[in-house]
């Protein structure tokens, strides 16, 4: 995955890490439907090569931070995406 100068090894680190994360709630049976959908679109975000590691960090925390307030999400799920936030918000250009 080439990318420019501006993402370092750390901030590569912290999108693998969120991939992983994110990865791992498609993938469970017990999230809803909807909820995969925004975590499937999150990953897509954070492969994008187009824009700077802080704009797509905040694009990915913009898109799960609702999720966090969706009442049909499991509790362990829910744990998760603040995982995700907390790794995202290291993330500065």
């Amino acid at each position: 995955m080439p990318r420019g100068k501006e993402f370092t090894e750390e901030i590569l680190d912290a999108f693998q890490k969120v991939e992983l994360l994110l990865n791992g709630m498609i993938k469970d049976r017990g999230v809803p439907r909807n909820i995969k959908r925004v975590a499937q679109r999150g990953i897509d975000e954070l492969q994008r090569e187009d824009d700077t590691p802080a704009v797509l960090a905040s694009n990915v925390m913009y898109m799960i931070t609702d999720l966090s307030q969706d009442a049909n999400i499991p509790f362990h799920s829910r744990t998760t995406i603040y995982r995700i936030i907390s790794l995202l918000e290291n993330v500065k250009d």
